[in-house]
């Protein structure tokens, strides 16, 4: 029996090659979207699931939210003294380790080479995050300060082998200091899907290392690495979590600030935060590797499923379509003793089949793409069929629900034909069955889903391209950013450095400042104004004098600094010296400020805060604040995405702390950054030159934007091609049914005009009705995306009504040349037997 229904599938797919090849084309490419966006999930969601002992390893988090605009700013970092109360406080803290940003340099051969992923531990955090090593012993390999493990491309990139560096000793310079260190392990290369990325792990010793910043090891809001924890196994880590309030109140100090006490307990929550879920998870500030967000899978999967369900629609809809030219095969089975049962099971296996074709066909179309999505996504993307993480069984059950999802229907709506009616004298095997109300409601469907993907997409590459352009408060072209000023080996020559290379030829301006373009710079302190009860917090940045020319913002109150002036310049000595730092609070200096910073400060123009006198949070030692007068104001700028809320900044003059220079050009961009590193390298041949234009900054800000949009776009025209072909086969069918009526309406006069219109008219009516269900839904998701930018583009009908009739001009040129055809057809010919 099932022999015969595979023979009677095989030779029904044969006589209909149009019909079969439309749903074999369509269910192809909806199953291989559908495994495209499935292999991806699984990479998103597989973030260390597969290292050992994951279970038991967390990291702890800090949420910030600022009282005054309740802006949130989540960290996957902490504070080191986090680390120590911790331990002290939760006995089910196994083990605890403080793993510190850093991006030292590596001196080999007396030349200075950048370090990528470089990070400080004070334990053997290998013991917390099981990354397996390939020389070396992992019990010992960073069991004392002085050791370091590298990565094994790190170890192959500077020594051959991961065996030839074992012993070798590697000179780093961190913290103005040269450190010897010896390298005792080599570990695997941390795979693409961990929220970890490491090529250097050096043990180190903080209090030596911050023995001119001590402060780096108690304060609570300094946040310049990671803290991560192993629990006991068993614990549970909801339990800690819900004790952590309690916790933060007991162990963060309070500060003074003048007369006040504030506490930065008021500000902060914690969390721990399972590495599993570190990818996927609340925070995503500064994190070693981008993340990504929960709504943004759930998203793809479901217009994977969207565009598989298309491919369904097109298969019950082309089956009910040409459901009475099967009529007189089902009324002579039925009238040779096939029972209603065996029928829906015959129809239902010609679905499956045809399944498995489009199956076999949307496998070979994955292996073609799937490096270049993988690419794309700048991910390692595998598709494995057996084994742990194999697709055979999610392959075999979407065969299974695609052939029944999309045969069930017809399978019974065939099957229900009876044979007096159909086998009647003078019956036509072309006559329709039903009102077609079906089908109308299922074209209406698919066309909602493209023309919400249009209207979706359109909208993404708007607010993109608004991102990129958006007036940021500064002059982005003709600008470069060169990084690390800040180091202390450039202390006795950084300003000389900024003074040769604002006299190349081609550079009109240069500046140095502690926040850059898409910087991940974050300092913020708590501002008084008089007559205020709770004191204001603001960003805070040392700049020179040269700055806000450089960047082109534009003064609107007041000045900004001037080096002649001695009350602008709050330079104190490095390491801290106590009677500058008390000379500095005695007579007070001046800063500029942002217009937010002005509003958030309570003033009614920038005019009226010029020459107003505030109190800024100060070290305890010296009096917990420090009077500064505002000399200036200048225009907002924002120097990150507009994802995250604009800047409200209060300006310091600072001849050293900066982390970057700006430097304002003309003429040739290769030229003058050819120039400015000539510059470098002879006055600091110490430190690596590393520069950025500006516009490759923000470009690489909102890669992810582009991407997404492309995406959607790439999904969009997925669901329009398989759109198009359902609507394809159904007008062809439809036209072909409809012969007859067609040449009695000639005869009778009608015009090939006439006619055309009529059947485009019968397809346009189920996409002009899908505007009204795609645009409501399209605008509501919209939105709520839009609303994750500070700021945004408006939600205006265009995109919505472009996509209408972009839908609606397919729509119609797919099914014209059927339209056409069938119009200008000879009446005879559909008439000659009658």
């Amino acid at each position: 029996m099932w022999r015969n229904y595979l023979t009677v599938g095989i030779r029904s797919l044969m006589k209909n090659r149009v019909y079969a090849a439309i749903n074999i084309a369509g269910l192809a490419i909806g199953m291989a979207a559908c495994l495209l966006i499935l292999v991806f999930v699984r990479y998103e969601t597989g973030f260390d699931r597969d290292l050992p002992g994951a279970e038991n390893a967390y990291q702890f988090q800090t949420y910030y939210t600022d009282p005054d605009t309740g802006d949130t700013n989540n960290l996957q970092m902490a504070a080191y003294v986090t680390k120590g109360r911790l331990q002290k406080d939760f006995p089910q803290v196994e083990q605890a380790v403080y793993v510190g940003s850093a991006g030292p340099i590596l001196l080999k051969q007396g030349q200075a080479e950048s370090t990528d992923n470089f990070y400080y531990v004070d334990g053997p955090i290998t013991d917390i995050l099981k990354f397996p090593y390939v020389a070396g012993n992992p019990a010992t390999a960073l069991s004392r300060p002085g050791n370091i493990v590298l990565s094994e491309s790190e170890a192959v990139k500077q020594f051959g082998s991961a065996q030839t560096a074992m012993n070798q000793t590697l000179t780093i310079v961190g913290n103005g200091k040269e450190w010897d260190y010896r390298i005792t392990g080599v570990v695997k290369d941390m795979p693409k899907n961990s929220h970890f990325k490491a090529n250097f792990l050096a043990r180190y010793d903080p209090s030596a290392y911050f023995a001119d910043q001590p402060d780096f090891l108690t304060n609570w809001g300094w946040q310049s690495g990671y803290v991560y924890l192993r629990l006991r196994p068993g614990t549970d880590p909801d339990s800690i979590n819900s004790q952590l309030h309690a916790w933060e109140k007991r162990n963060i100090p309070d500060e003074r600030f003048g007369e006040r006490v504030i506490n930065q307990a008021d500000m902060a929550e914690f969390a721990l935060v399972n590495v599993r879920d570190v990818h996927l998870g609340f925070a995503q500030r500064a994190a070693m590797t981008p993340g990504n967000t929960r709504q943004s899978i759930a998203t793809f999967a479901v217009i994977a499923l969207l565009i598989l369900s298309m491919a369904c629609i097109n298969f019950t809809n082309l089956a009910t379509a040409r459901a009475s030219q099967r009529a007189r095969e089902v009324a002579l089975r039925k009238v040779l003793g096939a029972s209603r049962r065996q029928l829906v099971v015959q129809f239902l296996g010609e679905s499956v089949l045809m399944a498995a074709i489009a199956m076999l066909i949307a496998l070979a179309l994955v292996e073609l793409t799937l490096p270049l999505f993988a690419h794309f996504l700048d991910t390692t993307l595998d598709l494995h069929y057996f084994g742990a993480g194999g697709v055979i069984l999610p392959v075999v059950l979407l065969v299974l629900l695609v052939g029944v999802a999309g045969g069930l229907y017809p399978a019974f709506y065939l099957s229900r034909f009876q044979p007096a009616r159909v086998l009647k004298a003078n019956k036509s095997a072309a006559d329709a069955h039903g009102s077609g109300r079906l089908r109308n409601i299922l074209v209406v469907a698919q066309f909602a889903v493209s023309i919400g993907l249009m209207a979706c997409t359109a909208i993404i590459y708007g607010q993109t391209i608004y991102a990129r352009t958006v007036d940021p408060g500064f002059k982005r072209d003709g600008l470069m950013q060169v990084d690390n000023v800040g180091r202390r080996q450039l202390f006795n020559v950084n300003e000389t450095i900024a003074r040769e290379i604002a006299r190349i030829d081609g550079v009109s301006a240069v500046g140095r400042s502690g926040i850059g373009v898409a910087t991940q710079s974050n300092r913020n302190n708590a501002v008084l104004v008089p007559g205020r009860n709770s004191p204001v917090m603001l960003g805070n940045y040392n700049v020179d004098a040269g700055f806000f020319n450089a960047m082109g913002m534009k003064t609107i109150a007041g000045r900004t600094f001037d080096e002649k002036q001695a009350m602008d310049d709050m330079t104190t000595p490095f390491p801290e010296d106590p009677i500058a730092e008390r000379a500095l609070v005695a007579r007070g200096a001046n800063v500029v400020l942002s217009e937010l910073a002005v509003k958030r400060l309570g003033f009614a123009s920038p005019q009226d805060a010029v020459g107003k006198q505030v109190k800024l949070s100060y070290d305890d030692r010296y009096g917990g604040q420090l009077p500064v007068t505002i000399i200036g104001v200048v225009g907002d700028a924002r120097f990150r995405s507009i994802r995250e809320p604009m800047d409200a900044i209060m300006f310091v003059m600072h001849r050293f702390s900066h982390e970057v220079m700006e430097v304002r050009y003309n003429g040739d961009p290769a030229t003058v950054r050819a120039r400015v590193e000539q510059v470098w390298r002879r006055l600091a041949p110490q430190v690596p030159f590393e520069a950025k234009f500006t516009e490759e900054i923000v470009g690489d800000l909102y890669k992810a934007e582009a991407a997404r949009a492309q995406l959607f776009a790439g999904f969009a025209a997925l669901a329009i091609v398989i759109g198009c072909l359902g609507l394809f086969g159904l007008a062809a069918f439809t036209a072909e049914r409809r012969t007859k009526e067609i040449g009695i309406r000639k005869v009778l006069g009608a015009s090939t005009g006439r006619i055309v219109q009529l059947l485009v008219w019968q397809f346009s009516r189920p996409v002009l009705i899908a505007n009204l269900i795609a645009w409501p839904v399209a605008w509501w998701v919209m939105r709520d995306w839009l609303n994750n930018f500070d700021t945004r583009i408006a939600l205006t009908p265009i995109p919505f009504v472009g996509a209408g009739v972009v839908a609606l001009a397919i729509a119609i040129g797919t099914i014209a040349m059927h339209s056409v055809r069938v119009a200008r057809a000879n009446p005879i010919q559909a008439l000659r037997y009658e």
